[in-house]
This record gives C-alpha cells, sequence and structure tokens, in this order.
C-alpha cells in the first residue's frame, strides 16, 4: 500500500528504539541466513540499478494507484498458482466456514486484504470520510500496483486467500473483511469492526507498499498506545507487538526477505497511530506490508505464485505461534 490517502499518510520521524524484535531478530540471523544469501542471489537478477521509479497514477483525493478499467484486476479474481493458473477460490467468504479439527480449533482469525480491486470505480464512495478514532480521513483507496500495473489489490487477495487454507487446515475459523465480493470498500472503520465483532484472537491487514525504488522489503506496522477521541488501543498494543513480532520473525525465515530498508531500523517493526484499521481495533491486529511493488527486485518476489505461497506461510507461521502462546 503507498504511504498516500486513508491510513496510509508518511509516517512522522520517529527515533530509534530497541524493542524485543532486536533480540529476537538476532537469534534468527543463524536461521535466515542461508535465506537471505538465496534472496540477494535472485534478487540480483531482477535488473540494473535502481533508479527513480514512474511515479504511481494517483486518485483524484487518495494519491494511490488507479486501475484502468481495462486492468483485469478490475473484477474479482482467484487465486492464482507460480504459473499465473487460476486457482478456484474457497467457499469460505467474508463468513468464513466452520473450523475442522486442529491446533487451532475455537481460535479466530481475520483477516483483512488491503483496499479493493473495484475501489477505482467507486471514487465518490472510497473518498467520503469516515472516523478513525482520532481524526478522519477517507473511507478507503485504491492501493498502488508495481510498474507494469500488477495491482496491490490482487496480490492481498491472493495472499489472503492462501493464508486463508493454510489456518483453515489447523482448525481455525478464518474470517475476511472482504474477498472481491463487495464492489468496494469496505471502509476502514468497517475493517476494523469486523474483526472487533467477530472477537478475533488475531487480525491482520495485508498489503503491500508503493515507495520509492531501491526501498526494499517488508515491514510489519503495530498500533501505538493511542488514547484520544473514540480511539483507545492500551488495551491490545502489547499483544499486538507480540503478534507483530512473531509475524515479523517467521517471515524472515520462510521467504527470506529482509526486513525494510527504509522504515523501522532494520527491525521489520514499524509503530504507527495515524491508521484507523488499527486504532479502532479492540482485538490483536497489526498491518503487514509484504514487499515495496515499486522497485522492480521486490515487484519481481511479489508477482510470483511461489512467493505468495511462502508469504502466506510465513504470516500464518507467526499468528500460529502467537496463538499458541
Amino acid at each position: 500500500m503507498s504511504y498516500v490517502g486513508p491510513d496510509f499518510d508518511p509516517p512522522r520521524p520517529r527515533r530509534s528504539r530497541r524493542g524485543p524484535l532486536t533480540l529476537a531478530i538476532a537469534g534468527l540471523v543463524p536461521a535466515a541466513l542461508v535465506g537471505w544469501l538465496v534472496y540477494e542471489a535472485v534478487a540480483d537478477t531482477g535488473g540494473g540499478p535502481a533508479g527513480a521509479a514512474a511515479p504511481p497514477t494517483s486518485s483524484p483525493v487518495s494519491g494511490s494507484a488507479t486501475a484502468s478499467p481495462s486492468d483485469e484486476s478490475a473484477t474479482a479474481f482467484p487465486s492464482e498458482d507460480s504459473k499465473g493458473r487460476a486457482v478456484p477460490p474457497s467457499p469460505a467468504s467474508t463468513t468464513g466456514r466452520a473450523a475442522g479439527s486442529g491446533s487451532l480449533k475455537g481460535k479466530v482469525v481475520v483477516i483483512d486484504p488491503g483496499h479493493n480491486p473495484n475501489n477505482f470505480r467507486h471514487t465518490a464512495e472510497i473518498n467520503r470520510k469516515v472516523n478513525i478514532g482520532t481524526n478522519r480521513k477517507e473511507c478507503d483507496t485504491t492501493g498502488t500496483s508495481t510498474n507494469a500495473g500488477y495491482a496491490e489489490a490482487r496480490f492481498t487477495l491472493d495472499v489472503a486467500r492462501r493464508l486463508r487454507t493454510i489456518l483453515q487446515d489447523q482448525g481455525a475459523t478464518v474470517k475476511f473483511t472482504q474477498d472481491g465480493d463487495r464492489p468496494w470498500g469496505p471502509c476502514v472503520d468497517e475493517r476494523a469492526r469486523i474483526g472487533n465483532e467477530a472477537h478475533a484472537d488475531a487480525a491482520i491487514s495485508i498489503h503491500a507498499d508503493g515507495a520509492a525504488a531501491g526501498d526494499r522489503g517488508f515491514h510489519v506496522i503495530l498500533p501505538a498506545s493511542v488514547h484520544s477521541g473514540t480511539a483507545d488501543t492500551r488495551p491490545i498494543a502489547a499483544s499486538s507487538r507480540a503478534l507483530g513480532e512473531r509475524i515479523a520473525g517467521s517471515f524472515v525465515r520462510v521467504t527470506g526477505s529482509a526486513p525494510s530498508n527504509y522504515l523501522g531500523k532494520g527491525t521489520g517493526l514499524v509503530v504507527r497511530d495515524d491508521l484507523g484499521g488499527l486504532n479502532l481495533s479492540t482485538v490483536p491486529k497489526v498491518f503487514i506490508e509484504c514487499g515495496n511493488m515499486r522497485d522492480s527486485k521486490d515487484a519481481a518476489l511479489l508477482t510470483d505464485g511461489a512467493w505468495r505461497q511462502k508469504a502466506a506461510q510465513g504470516i500464518s507461521e507467526g499468528i500460529v505461534s502467537f496463538l499458541h502462546g
């Protein structure tokens, strides 16, 4: 997701803080070293020196990349395998499906695939301001895309569906905020409300960034301790951090991707107080930016089905670790 528009304004500069993940990342270094070397070897074949990328096409208000009406991501689409072939979607939708047996039986996970493939058709609706607890922002944005036109909304749905399958196979009840089955949105306040009303044991919002070329890697966004207006994240700030740390650690290990080189001071963690999806949450919740769609090397990963399966697996292992305590 681009850091422009609702829930995506540029984060204010923060002084570096050493948190619990510092030790966690240190502990992961031996296990992740081989994956990181493979990551660099593969990424170095992805193109020449990083230069300034062409700026994303912007919508009048949100400033996020806008899909073309002819872009296939403008309509609901199935998941894809590593060769881009369609995989029929799971029958579960926003209501989830009955949990099977497994170690996560009785646990509820809410997955929030960022944006919506059809948002660009509903600019009036998504530009409407909603309460995010501390102030008001636009309902939603169109999201960003790779320079070749692979939309963030397409990426988030694919990873979310893969993640759902993994968690359901372990017995969890999984609910979506949207499954490509809505004409637009939902708004950021509703996305938070869906997790709250489900009494989720964990919630995650899946995104990809739209930063400058040369900015690479993933980062997990944690809610700051906010107590202002209708927002009060104090009860879930610590548990959300624990969730985010587990996800960041497993994402490094499973995908071989490195933490962001432009946010988070190498920890893979960023704390923000300006996101309605976090400010309004009453359950443990984090966002993950899986990579930068505007960097050619990250884009090569984000558009690869095999890597997206690793991303889903990495996220799932972090969630499972958190839920098992």
